[in-house]
C-alpha cells in the first residue's frame, strides 16, 4: 500500500496542517481523507504538496507492505 508521509513531514518541517493547507490551497477535509488513505490523490495535490513542503516525491509517498502492517 502507498501512503502519505505527510504527518512525518509536517512533524520534520515544524509546520501545521492548518499552514499547510493554506499553502497547498487543499481542505482539511481532503488532506486528513488523502492521509488515511480514503481517496485518490491527484497529481496536481501531490505538486502542491511537495512544493508547499520542500520535498521530494520519494519522500512525499511511502510504500508500506500490507503483511507488516497489520504486525
Amino acid at each position: 500500500m502507498i501512503k502519505l508521509n505527510v504527518e512525518e513531514l509536517l512533524k520534520q518541517k515544524k509546520m501545521s496542517k492548518e499552514t499547510l493547507c493554506t499553502k497547498t490551497n487543499i481542505s482539511r477535509y481532503n488532506l486528513n481523507k488523502a492521509i488515511k488513505n480514503h481517496n485518490s490523490i491527484s497529481y496536481s495535490y501531490l505538486e502542491r504538496l511537495c512544493e508547499a513542503l520542500n520535498c521530494e516525491i520519494n519522500e512525499l509517498l511511502v510504500f508500506v507492505n500490507e503483511e507488516e502492517d497489520k504486525e
